[in-house]
């Protein structure tokens, strides 16, 4: 069981594998901008497991999937070159799940479980 309060799992569906390799920050507002709270990559199953704190506060945050940096490792010219999902966290003690299904020119998300 993961002891981090997000994590994600990337799903390459034009490949139907998991997409490993992928880097994601987790960010949070201050003010205009967005600053970092952690970062990883995922691992051979497509999943960041450990990604930032154990509890993070009510509020708005941000992941940012470098969707360009996967595809041009696997040779495959892609139209997306970044994925920003920002979603809010309302329960302080839930444990949300956020999963990237991707391809060249195309992606969806939801919350997992």
């Amino acid at each position: 069981m993961s002891t981090s309060h997000v994590t994600t799992h990337v799903l390459d569906t034009a490949s139907g594998r998991p997409a490993a390799g992928v880097p994601v920050i987790l960010q949070e507002p201050d003010g205009e901008r967005w600053v970092r709270l952690a970062e990883g990559l995922t691992d051979a199953d497509g999943r960041i497991k450990e990604l930032g704190p154990e509890r993070l506060a009510s509020g708005t945050y941000r992941l940012v999937f470098d969707t360009g940096k996967y595809f041009a490792a696997n040779g495959t010219q892609a139209f997306f070159p970044e994925v920003a999902l920002t979603f809010s966290l309302a329960e302080s003690e839930a444990h949300y799940h956020v999963p990237l299904l991707l391809s060249p020119f195309a992606y969806s998300t939801y919350r997992g479980s």
